[in-house]
C-alpha cells in the first residue's frame, strides 16, 4: 500500500531505527525496491529524482508502484527526491506521488525558507509529506546527485531550528559529513553536529548519502535522530559492475534474463540496507 512520508517516519522516529529511501530508474528497479520490501517485510521509500525524468514521466511512474503495491499490506512510500524545481514538485503530486522533496540547498538561506514555506502550504493541502534539506552535500565518486567539485556546508542547527518552524516540514535533509556517491576516503561524520540539530528539531531528521557509510556509523545516527536515510549510488554501481561480468563470461543472455537479473542485484543492495537500517 502507498503512503505518505509522514506517517512512516513518525514509527521510526518513535521506535528509533530508519526507512531506507531507495532511487529507482526503471521497472527493474522500481520491481527491486518493492520485492524486497515484501519479502523483508519491511517499509521502504521508492526515491524517484528530478533528474531521471528522462527516463520515466511521474505518471507512469505512480502506476507501476500503484499496481505492484496493491496486493501488499507492507507500507511504500512513493516519494520525490532531490527537485529543485517547483513545477516538477507539483506534476509528481498531481502525478500520485505521496512525498515530495525540494531542495533549496543551493539557494540563499531566505530563499529556500520562503519556497519551501509556500510548497508546504500547497503539498499538506493536498496530504502530500513534504521534505527539505538544509546545508550542502560534497559529492562523491560514482554520484548523480552532485557534482564532485561541490563543496560541502554542514547543517546550522540554530537555523535548523527556524527552518522547521518557519516552513512546516515533515521532514529535514542534514549535512553532518556524508558525501553524495562513495566515499574517497575514510567518511568524517560528526555524530555531535547531528546531536545539536536533533536537540533543537522535532522533526524526524534525514541523512542523504548512505553508499558506502560504516555501519556503526548509521547505528550512530539512527540513535540520534536519523530516521530516513537514502541510498543511490551503490545501488548503481554493484548493479552495473555485476552486469559488465555476466557480458564478459562465456555465457550469452536474452535480455529478458539481463532484466531478471537487474532486479536481483538490485534487491541484493537494498536488503542489505533494509536490515542494516531496522535493527
Amino acid at each position: 500500500m502507498i503512503v505518505n512520508l509522514q506517517s512512516v517516519l513518525k514509527d521510526a522516529k518513535d521506535k528509533k531505527y530508519a526507512v531506507g529511501s531507495f532511487n529507482v530508474y526503471n521497472y527493474e528497479t522500481i520491481r527491486g525496491v518493492i520485492e524486497s520490501a515484501k519479502e523483508s517485510q519491511i517499509p521502504a521509500i521508492i526515491a524517484f529524482g528530478e533528474r531521471y525524468m528522462e527516463n520515466m514521466d511521474f505518471k507512469t511512474v505512480h502506476a507501476i508502484v500503484d499496481t505492484m503495491t496493491k496486493e501488499i499490506d507492507i507500507p511504500i512510500v512513493l516519494h520525490l527526491d532531490h527537485c529543485k524545481f517547483p513545477e516538477n514538485i507539483f506534476k509528481a503530486i498531481r502525478a500520485g506521488f505521496t512525498s515530495v522533496m525540494y531542495d533549496g540547498s543551493h539557494l540563499s538561506y531566505e530563499e529556500n525558507l520562503k519556497n519551501t514555506k509556500e510548497i508546504v502550504e500547497i503539498a499538506h493541502a493536498t496530504g502530500v509529506s513534504v521534505e527539505a534539506e538544509l546545508g550542502s552535500l560534497a559529492g562523491g565518486e560514482g554520484s548523480n546527485e552532485g557534482a564532485e567539485d561541490q563543496n560541502e556546508i554542514y547543517t546550522n542547527p540554530i537555523q535548523a531550528k527556524e527552518f522547521v518552524s518557519f516552513t512546516g516540514v515533515d521532514a529535514l535533509a542534514v549535512s553532518i559529513g556524508t558525501v553524495h556517491g562513495m566515499y574517497k576516503g575514510e567518511p568524517k561524520i560528526s555524530i555531535d553536529v547531528l546531536k545539536e540539530i536533533a536537540s533543537r528539531v522535532d522533526v524526524p531528521l534525514v541523512l542523504h548519502g548512505g553508499s558506502g557509510t560504516p555501519e556503526v556509523t548509521i547505528r550512530d545516527c539512527i540513535q540520534n535522530g536519523i530516521c530516513k536515510i537514502n541510498v543511490n549510488t551503490e545501488i548503481s554501481v554493484y548493479t552495473v559492475e555485476k552486469i559488465k561480468e555476466l557480458m564478459t563470461g562465456e555465457k550469452t543472455y536474452h535480455l529478458s534474463n539481463i532484466s531478471l537479473k537487474t532486479v536481483g542485484y538490485v534487491k541484493e543492495i537494498v536488503k542489505k540496507y533494509m536490515s542494516m537500517f531496522y535493527r
